[in-house]
């Protein structure tokens, strides 16, 4: 548990698959993946990280909708080799100030439409859910800077097992809330249903209380870093029993720039860090606290990250 009344200025600064009868909206992305040698063994092919830009690259093809609110980004710096291991085929840990960066980014997900129908608007009540998730910062094999999803807690069952069964993204059915207190401190609380989010037990849980404030950090180098990311690389998994592996996809999002604050990390007590394969980060204060009110993206369909 890390009481959090008081942080340090640095905190304060930031900066089962679908069969072949019922292909999935990625099942074209997942196929040209299949296609691609692995970049991870082509390292001549390794290009720069893309510059980081506040203003998303235009969208080929929206598949998706959504909005994200109420948004504290949690980060600590970490050994760029710790974050590796967790990282998809031909992608690395992006960098800055020479450090990767672990987040714990809890929020309200509101409005989903569904994947290839968003022209019928938000999907009724499983389309709005509390989520925290715990993310890492990439960049592919072209060059284009990523996030991955080290876990995914909702309190929609529903959300969960699409999310598995249509992206092969790692959603955990939790019990969650959040609520805001008369002075603005927002609280969010997290209980994983099982150890595997699919019901069970409870498992690692996540409380974080933090009070947003007023200072600009929009175009704070360190914040641009950590949340001007225009897409998402995920580990592609084989349509076909016998499919090749081991390729990576990368799904892209487009929404304003960020609107970004300091805020101030008033308690945490989080076990998802650990469970994410990173155990000692929540017994520290984060190196940065941010938070926006949020925004709404829109996500194209996967692609061959190569």
């Amino acid at each position: 548990m890390t009481p959090a009344a008081h942080p340090p200025d640095a905190a304060r600064d930031g900066a089962d698959r679908p069969s072949d009868s019922a292909a999935s909206p990625l099942d074209a992305g997942r196929d040209a993946a299949d296609r691609t040698s692995d970049p991870a063994a082509h390292p001549a092919y390794r290009r720069e990280p893309e510059p980081i830009d506040r203003i998303a690259p235009p969208l080929a093809g929206l598949l998706h909708e959504q909005d994200w609110q109420s948004l504290t980004f949690l980060h600590w710096r970490v050994d760029p080799d710790e974050v590796a291991p967790h990282l998809p085929p031909g992608t690395r840990p992006d960098v800055f100030d020479g450090s990767s960066w672990v987040g714990l980014i809890p929020f309200r997900l509101a409005n989903a439409t569904a994947p290839g129908f968003h022209a019928l608007g938000p999907i009724p009540y499983a389309g709005t859910f509390p989520e925290i998730n715990v993310r890492l910062y990439s960049v592919g094999p072209d060059g284009r800077r990523g996030v991955v999803f080290s876990s995914l807690e909702s309190s929609r069952l529903a959300a969960v097992s699409a999310a598995h069964a249509l992206f092969g993204l790692p959603y955990r059915w939790a019990r969650m809330s959040i609520s805001t207190a008369a002075d603005g401190t927002i609280s969010y609380r997290s209980e994983r249903l099982g150890r595997n989010g699919f019901g069970g037990g409870p498992g690692p849980h996540s409380r974080i209380d933090a009070r947003p404030g007023t200072d600009d950090r929009s175009t704070d180098p360190l914040a641009l870093f950590l949340t001007a990311r225009w897409g998402l690389h995920t580990a592609a998994r084989p349509r076909r029993p016998r499919g090749r592996g081991g390729r990576t996809l990368f799904i892209p999002n487009e929404h304003p720039p960020w609107p970004l604050v300091d805020a101030e990390l008033r308690f945490l007590d989080d076990e998802l860090l650990a469970a994410a394969g990173f155990p000692d980060l929540a017994s520290r204060a984060p190196d940065s606290v941010l938070f926006s009110p949020g925004i709404h993206t829109a996500f194209g369909r996967a692609l061959p990250a190569t």
